[in-house]
């Protein structure tokens, strides 16, 4: 007897998430587009780069840092780094969470 009662409602579940997923796609508008202005922006004219090729250059950099000749040592450093990173991150926080949760316990026991 469980049997089809589960069907039945993993057929419903899977009609209604399809249902939702289909009434959400139609509820977002795309931002309307700046028309472009004419002639040179004050950037472009004080020459400075366009955000395209900033971007660009962000995108290359990271392959341009493994480019040393197939040597293992770059990514496996930048990954330690990363390590070292989250972790200060994540302890500066801790830190700063006992920080605050100690004040408050100060101030309790004062009352």
């Amino acid at each position: 007897m469980a049997t089809p009662r589960s069907l039945v409602m993993t057929g419903a579940v899977l009609s209604a998430g399809t249902m939702l997923l289909v009434s959400l796609s139609s509820a977002f508008v795309a931002a309307p587009q700046r028309a472009p202005a004419s002639g040179t922006s004050a950037a472009q004219a004080a020459g400075e780069l366009p955000t395209a090729a900033l971007s660009a250059a962000a995108l290359v950099t990271p392959t341009v840092a493994h480019a040393d000749e197939g040597s293992v040592w770059i990514p496996a450093l930048s990954a330690v780094g990363a390590g070292f990173a989250i972790g200060l991150a994540a302890i500066g926080s801790g830190v700063g969470q006992g920080i605050a949760s100690g004040r408050c316990i100060d101030g309790i026991s004062r009352q």
